[in-house]
């Protein structure tokens, strides 16, 4: 029986089995991949596609207050929810890096449901 495989892994790595990519095997590992691309993704970088993706860049230079937390906060679920509808984000957690005072930790716990089954996963940033 051939190998099932879905879409690119991301972070992008070069493959043992030959491909150009490592390519995900199941639809968790894909909709993580989807995920971490869609976050990490700056708007406007994408051709044809001017709107995917986030503007977390534009945080770098902010303050660690409420105000910005907040904000990191809604874009990651306003961005998530326009492109990603099978996933529903369950928390966004945006702390103070303990290493850094210039750093966030962005945490993403989400749940992917197809009808059936429901599975939850994380995912963890730093901006």
């Amino acid at each position: 029986m051939p190998k099932k495989y879905i879409n690119i892994q991301f972070p992008f790595m070069p493959s043992p089995e030959g491909f150009l990519f490592n390519l995900t095997r199941t639809d968790n590992e894909a909709i993580k991949s989807d995920l971490m691309h869609l976050i990490l993704t700056r708007k406007g970088e994408r051709l044809y596609m001017p709107s995917f993706g986030t503007n977390l860049l534009k945080f770098i230079f902010e303050p660690n207050d409420t105000l910005t937390m907040s904000a990191i906060k809604s874009e990651i679920k306003e961005t998530v929810k326009r492109f990603i509808p099978n996933l529903t984000i369950n928390e966004v957690v945006v702390t103070e890096s303990e290493d850094s005072e210039y750093t966030a930790v962005v945490r993403i716990d989400y749940t992917i449901s197809d009808d059936v089954f429901e599975s939850s996963d994380q995912i963890i940033i730093n901006v």
